[in-house]
């Protein structure tokens, strides 16, 4: 029998191990000769070089006699290694380190190109490049060799992985956790685990996968805290003290005091409920108007002000779907109560509504963008052109300088004839009609001219120029033109030309006033219908000039009200909301008028930016309600208006009295 062993071989300058193999063989016979000669044998044979045959060894005695087995050693031969081979080891390396080096000695070295020396050495594009540029970074020859570390053996991990595990499945068992909430909650621990990494874990723990949940049912879940209920009879006025971003609210707060909105509201039949009743709903919808806000469903975002509740009287702002709602519960029937008994109680206050007599009358299209059918198409001037919408009459009183009048509920075919109902409401509201009525040519028609002049009213409208008419009055000799000084017009053109003549117009029954004026920086003359005859003609003009300021009460109403904010495509909800509008700017007015000293004819945008929108801090207390505003620029404005000493009972807020003071 043989086998392959090793053979350590010394020499002067190295130690090495030289294969060798060994056999035993079996030599026949038995007795001292036999012995002996196997032993001279053995001696010899151990002198001659490596392969030497040690001295044998007696077998065990047996049937036969003595065996003698002897150890043959024999040296393998050297296995030849090609240089060839050796090469290969250079130019192909195996090991990753090798490889790395290789390719960035051919890279900078030799210069081989990227592209190429990749492809040589099996890396991709972008692996190769992002090599290079790590070893420009820090080109430290050492990395080049540095070995990978062991990772853990297989089936063991670390022991940071073993505290990840324990944590993982603990949370499992403790919490019902899905994994996406496991890897959640070890981030915030610190932990590292992905989603995945935590599904591997509970698997090999043996947990199955949880069936999908919504958010509201995962345990710890964050979830939407539901906002206070509003509601009167849950008004809390125990002494407390709040900041709101809603301040400048409280400064309308005692003019809705005098005017007893709440009687106003509930005598016009109005509908409210035992929770929200129709003064706080009014006042609700009323300070989205005052404040600025669009739509009611913009509220929610200030819906937990305590400001803008306590100014309700409610213990929060109405949401959204009962401010949006609250029009369609609202009897079309009733807003021209509403507007009525809203006039009679703006009478004992500082603004003298239509006390001169004298109204500016427009259309205005309020744009609507969708599909219902109901809705026409009117003309839009700010577009100069024809678009659905919700046609609106309005009338602004010239003296007062405020929207007065307005309606939503005007179809094509009747809209001629509007200009008759707002006079028929005039009289009914006032016992008389009004003294004067300014307006374009679009609002009614000849016909309609002449039941004003039956009725004994005053009007002043343009006339629509046609080619026949205006060649009629270039025709016309120099010396009927007058020149007139214009004074109550703050215009470059002052000094206008006028070609003053009595016409006749189709369905207008006698003779009317017509007036031409040129010179007012257009083309063509401007032309002016009227059944004034005794009126001088440059007080004409200067008074149709001032009925163009009912378009800047619009674009007011606009700006700050939302008018064109249009909120249904029904007009009757639409005619509530107008009647919002008209209630806000009356506020603002009187406002405007009670800080005087050239604030009586800011706009109501300039008001809020510069009164009303306002930060305080509110003070409640057993028998007072204290409204602290901050410092502001304008606020000497407001003391010199007295509104430093208001102290004013407030009926919705149990009687208290309200006090606004400046700090």
């Amino acid at each position: 029998m043989s086998s392959n062993m090793w053979r350590l071989a010394v020499t002067a300058t190295s130690i090495s191990l030289i294969p060798v193999t060994a056999t035993i063989r079996r030599l026949p016979g038995a007795g001292d000769r036999n012995r002996a000669g196997a032993g001279r044998k053995g001696h010899e044979t151990a002198r001659n070089g490596p392969n030497r045959q040690p001295a044998s060894r007696s077998a065990p005695e047996g049937a036969c006699g003595p065996v003698l087995y002897v150890v043959v050693w024999q040296q393998q031969p050297t296995p030849h290694v090609d240089m060839t081979d050796i090469g290969d080891i250079f130019l192909n390396p195996a090991a990753p380190a090798h490889r790395r080096y290789e390719a960035l000695r051919a890279r900078f070295v030799d210069g081989a190109g990227a592209a190429e020396t990749a492809e040589r050495f099996g890396y991709s594009h972008g692996s190769f490049r992002n090599l290079c540029s790590e070893f420009r970074k820090n080109p430290d020859a050492a990395l080049l060799f540095a070995g990978r570390a062991p990772g853990p053996e297989p089936g063991r991990g670390t022991p940071e992985t073993a505290r990840r595990d324990e944590r993982a499945v603990e949370l499992r068992r403790q919490s019902n956790l899905s994994a996406a909430d496991i890897s959640r909650r070890l981030s915030e621990e610190g932990i590292k685990a992905g989603e995945t990494t935590v599904q591997r874990i509970l698997r090999k723990a043996g947990f199955p996968k949880l069936p999908r949940r919504p958010p509201e049912a995962r345990p710890g879940a964050v979830r939407p805290q539901s906002a206070p209920v509003a509601d009167a009879t849950a008004l809390d006025l125990s002494p407390r003290r709040f900041r709101t971003e809603f301040g400048g609210l409280f400064l309308f707060a005692p003019d809705l005091a005098r005017l007893d909105l709440d009687a106003v509201v509930r005598d016009s039949g109005m509908p409210g409920s035992a929770m929200i009743p129709a003064g706080h709903a009014f006042r609700s919808l009323l300070a989205l108007k005052l404040w600025g806000i669009g739509r009611p469903p913009h509220v929610m975002a200030d819906a937990a002000d305590p400001g803008i509740a306590l100014f309700a009287g409610l213990s929060a702002v109405p949401k959204r779907a009962t401010l949006t709602e609250y029009s369609c519960r609202v009897d079309p029937r009733l807003c021209a109560g509403l507007m009525d008994r809203w006039h009679r109680a703006l009478q004992g206050l500082d603004i003298d509504l239509g006390g001169d007599g004298s109204f500016d009358l427009d259309f205005h299209t309020i744009p609507y963008h969708g599909d219902a059918a109901l809705i026409e198409k009117h003309y839009v001037s700010k577009r100069s052109r024809r678009q659905k919408g919700v046609l609106a009459f309005l009338a602004r009183d010239a003296d007062a300088r405020m929207l007065c009048y307005a309606n939503a509920n005007v179809r094509k075919e009747d809209q001629n004839d509007e200009i008759l109902r707002f006079v028929e409401f005039w009289k009914r509201r006032h016992g008389s009609l009004p003294r004067e009525l300014v307006f374009d040519c679009r609002l009614t028609t000849h016909a309609n001219l002449a039941e004003l002049d039956r009725m004994g009213i005053r009007f002043l409208t343009l006339r629509k120029r046609t080619r026949k008419l205006l060649d009629g009055i270039a025709a016309a000799p120099d010396g009927e033109w007058k020149r007139v000084r214009l004074t109550n017009v703050g215009r470059a053109y002052r000094t206008p030309r006028i070609l003053d003549r009595t016409v006749r117009v189709t369905g207008y029954p006698g003779d009317i006033r017509q007036l031409a004026v040129h010179d007012l920086g257009h083309d063509s003359p401007t032309l002016l219908l009227t059944n004034q005859a005794g009126t001088p003609a440059g007080q004409l003009v200067d008074r149709y000039a001032r009925r163009m300021v009912i378009e800047n009460a619009i674009a007011e109403a606009i700006d700050l009200f939302h008018m064109d904010a249009l909120s249904a495509a029904v007009p009757m909800k639409v005619d509530l909301d107008l009647q919002l509008t008209l209630m806000a700017g009356a506020l603002y007015r009187l406002l405007a008028v009670r800080l005087g000293n050239g604030r009586q004819d800011s706009k109501a945008r300039t008001l809020f930016r510069d009164f009303v929108k306002a930060a305080a801090e509110i003070v409640i207390e057993e028998d007072r309600v204290t409204v602290r505003i901050g410092r502001r620029a304008n606020n000497p404005f407001l003391l010199n208006a007295g509104y430093g000493e208001t102290d004013v009972a407030i009926p919705w807020l149990e009687n208290r009295r309200l006090q606004i003071r400046f700090v």
